[in-house]
Order: structure tokens, then C-alpha cells, then sequence
């Protein structure tokens, strides 16, 4: 257990494993250099940068890269979320407290109330907002002027965003899945600012567990790091890495518990499907918003899950980690989010039918 003393010092390196500049940024070389084009051609001319929309996966940098937007503008940073803005008055109030050049970080803004939405339009094109004084006939909208100011939106779902909306960003960036590689650089890094020693073998197997994502690459980093000073010596190598992982329910495709949960739920109750997301939430003791944003992108991606009209089935690959047999007369043709043929296990194709999502 860490003392007081040793957890604010936790904290504080914590943070510091974010880069503060591009050049630091490890990953998304596309969207570091058409961000480098944005922020420099802003510097030169001496104006403030278009807003920027960043989108993708949860921990793949969106939350780092405003913060180093902000840092290489030698600016302000206001930080904010969708959920928090329910009410046109509230993005009102933050707003008109903005100094010029400051820049304005919105993570999930696709789960902003449509009233502060629209009122952001106005925002983000024309710099002012309609602040509406009283109420029924008599009420009356008094313009107030903003200073110019760079929005950074951060969205995991860009599809939920309006058109209006997305259109009025002058840059958009798209956050892809890390490669290996990529994650065992994140790692030297972050080790090195933890001050630990990692070994190339110990960061190649967090790596391949870390489901291309650095934020999950880093935590478990700093699990390896704690069984290594507990129960090793120290030395992150590849044994105190297996080790680790397996006290943590990490298997060496990345897989968790729920993930686990999910696909022998599948196989073992369901016979590999299909079955519809609800039935195999509640199998599993899960809300089915869990399983389908948590589980199932992961481990559609990995090949280990397909989606059908008539619901989730198990593919060749969840047999093959499992170690399970499938029962007789069952075999997968192919399945995608676009359909699919399956064969059930009394050897008959079913025609497709209607999602139901359930």
C-alpha cells in the first residue's frame, strides 16, 4: 500500500506520461502532420486556429492531443464535457468567460443537449451567442460578442454528430488502433518517466495485451510495475509481464473478463449463437449497453465475435481460444455487421431477418 505522500507522487507522474508536444506524440503520424500544418500556419499568421474535431476510440489520444494543441498555442486550456452542458444556459456561462486565443476542449460532445448545440453553432461560425432575457412574449435576445477561440471537440461516435455541427470544423482528425510497435515506444516512454527498467521482451508482451490502445497499455504497465516491486525484482521482463497479466485476467490476446464472460456465455449456453444481445447481456450479468460498447468492438475486430441479422454467433477463432469443440451439424460461414450466412447446428442456412437488436 502507498503512503499518503507516495500516492500524490503516483498522481503527479500519472500526468506526466502525457507528451506535451507533438513532437513527443507517439502514433497517428497522419493526424500529428495535418495537425502540424493547422497550429504552425496559425502561429505564423498570428491568428487563431480553426476548431478541431478529433474522433475514435476511447484511449487512443484524443483528450492528449487537445492539451497539446493548447500547449504548442502557448494557451489557455478549458475543459469541459457533453453531458455536463445540458442546458443552453451553461455553455452560455462558459463562453462568455473566454479569453481570446483560449482554447475550449469538449470531450463527447455528441452527448450535448440540442438546445446548447444549436447555440454553439452561432459560437463557433460567428463568434457571439444570443443570450435570451425573460420569458414568453416579452422575452428578447441580447447578442453577446466572444473573442476568437479554438474549439476541440472529441467525439467516440462522429456519426451521432448533426451535419451542421460537424461541417462548421475546419479540421477533423480520425484516430486509428495503435500497432504493437507503436505501443511498445508509448511504453519505453512511459517507463522510463515511471522510472523503471523495461525490458524490450516484458514491453513486447504488454504490448500485444494492450489492445492497440495506449491508455489500456499504460495501465497495464503499471500493474506489471507493481507485481514486479511486490513479488519480483523489479525488472519488468517478460516472466514478471506473464505473471502479472495472469493475476490480472489479461490473457495473451488481450482478452479480460467480461471478454471471456461474453464469448463462453456464447458458446457454452448458446451453442455458438446466434443469440440476441439482451439474452446474452443478462447471461453474463451485464446491461447490454455494456457488452455491445465495452466487449463487442474489441472482439468483433479480433475476429472472435460475428454480429448477424438474427443476433451474435461465435466464430471458428472463439472456439480455437476457448478450447472448445463445436457441437455437431454447427459451422460458421461468415457474418458481418452487414450480414451473413450462418449455418445452425441442424445444417440449415437461415435466411437473414431484421436485427433486432436484442
Amino acid at each position: 500500500m502507498l503512503a499518503a505522500g507516495a500516492s500524490v507522487d503516483e498522481r503527479v507522474i500519472e500526468g506526466a506520461l502525457r507528451p506535451q508536444l507533438l513532437a513527443d506524440f507517439v502514433g497517428q503520424q497522419v493526424v500529428r502532420e495535418q495537425l502540424s500544418l493547422v497550429l504552425d500556419a496559425a502561429k505564423a499568421r498570428s491568428a487563431t486556429p480553426d476548431h478541431i474535431l478529433l474522433s475514435g476510440p476511447p484511449g487512443l489520444g484524443k483528450t492528449t492531443l487537445s492539451m497539446i494543441v493548447a500547449h504548442e498555442l502557448n494557451a489557455p486550456l478549458r475543459v469541459t464535457s457533453g453531458p455536463a452542458i445540458q442546458h443552453a444556459g451553461d455553455l452560455a456561462a462558459i463562453l462568455s468567460s473566454l479569453t481570446e486565443g483560449e482554447v475550449l476542449f469538449l470531450d463527447e460532445i455528441h452527448r450535448m443537449a440540442r438546445p446548447a448545440e444549436e447555440m454553439l453553432y452561432v459560437a463557433m461560425e460567428d463568434f457571439r451567442v444570443d443570450v435570451i432575457v425573460g420569458k414568453g412574449p416579452g422575452a428578447t435576445a441580447i447578442p453577446l460578442e466572444l473573442p476568437p477561440f479554438t474549439l476541440v471537440g472529441a467525439t467516440t461516435r462522429a456519426g451521432m454528430l448533426p451535419g451542421p455541427l460537424r461541417d462548421r470544423f475546419g479540421f477533423t482528425g480520425h484516430l486509428d488502433f495503435y500497432a504493437p510497435a507503436e505501443l511498445e515506444r508509448v511504453l519505453r516512454r512511459s517507463a522510463e518517466l515511471l522510472g523503471v527498467e523495461l525490458t524490450e521482451e516484458g514491453g513486447a508482451e504488454i504490448a500485444g495485451r494492450s489492445r492497440g490502445t495506449p491508455r489500456i497499455a499504460n495501465r497495464l504497465l503499471r500493474r506489471v510495475r507493481d507485481w514486479a516491486q511486490v513479488r519480483g525484482d523489479g525488472v519488468l521482463d517478460l516472466d514478471a509481464s506473464r505473471a502479472a497479466l495472469e493475476v490480472y485476467a489479461v490473457d495473451e490476446r488481450g482478452l479480460d473478463r467480461l471478454d471471456r464472460s461474453v464469448l463462453e456465455a456464447l458458446c457454452r449456453r448458446f451453442g455458438g449463437g446466434p443469440v440476441g444481445l439482451s439474452t446474452l447481456a443478462v447471461s453474463v450479468g451485464e446491461e447490454p449497453e455494456t457488452v455491445e460498447t465495452v466487449a463487442e468492438p474489441f472482439l468483433v475486430r479480433e475476429g472472435l465475435l460475428g454480429r448477424t441479422p438474427r443476433g451474435r454467433i461465435a466464430t471458428p477463432a472463439t472456439w480455437e481460444h476457448l478450447g472448445l469443440t463445436p457441437p455437431p451439424g454447427y459451422s460458421w460461414v461468415g457474418a458481418s455487421t452487414g450480414g451473413g450466412t450462418l449455418t445452425s447446428r441442424a445444417g440449415m442456412a437461415q435466411d437473414p431477418l431484421p436485427d433486432p437488436g436484442t
